[in-house]
């Protein structure tokens, strides 16, 4: 399960729809507690990717660098990485397969002709062979809100 705060998530939605057509990225900090994970913020950074940034998203190392001593100033870690799919489901790609790391969680948000739709959290086996979806809960300050993705693998 992944618990998100409700800012959190509409600036990764807003991000979504603002980046639109291209895909969005950027990268999730809180706090992992015995695998029960807290997404408290998150860190919008540009595409950097050269060419075909509608299907394809890169995070540069400096920014990944940077998000890192965020974490650690904000006593809290690198949770995993957001990207957008334009006009696609909400569902890894075989290259979001092929290009993440175990333990990382990856929060991918659907936008439709501009409108950001369904929001999905996965994590990748170790072994690198597929991605399970998590439940993502929606919190606030004063606590759960609703739980928008009831899977859980």
């Amino acid at each position: 399960m992944i618990r998100i705060a409700e800012n959190a998530l509409q600036q990764v939605r807003d991000h979504g729809a603002q980046a639109y057509p291209e895909e969005c990225c950027g990268m999730m900090l809180g706090k992992d507690l015995d695998g029960a994970r807290t997404i408290e913020a998150v860190l919008p950074v540009p595409n950097v990717r050269e060419g075909n940034r509608r299907r394809r998203f890169l995070i540069s190392p400096q920014d990944y660098v940077e998000a890192e001593k965020t974490a650690a100033a904000r006593g809290m870690d690198l949770l995993g990485f957001y990207h957008s799919h334009p006009d696609h489901p909400a569902a890894p790609s075989t290259y979001d397969t092929e290009h993440a790391l175990p333990w990382f969680t990856y929060l991918i948000v659907s936008v439709i002709q501009g409108n950001p739709g369904e929001v999905t959290a996965w994590t990748l086996r170790e072994n690198r062979e597929r991605f399970d979806q998590k439940a993502i809960i929606i919190t606030a300050a004063a606590g759960v809100l609703q739980n928008i993705n009831r899977k859980e693998q």
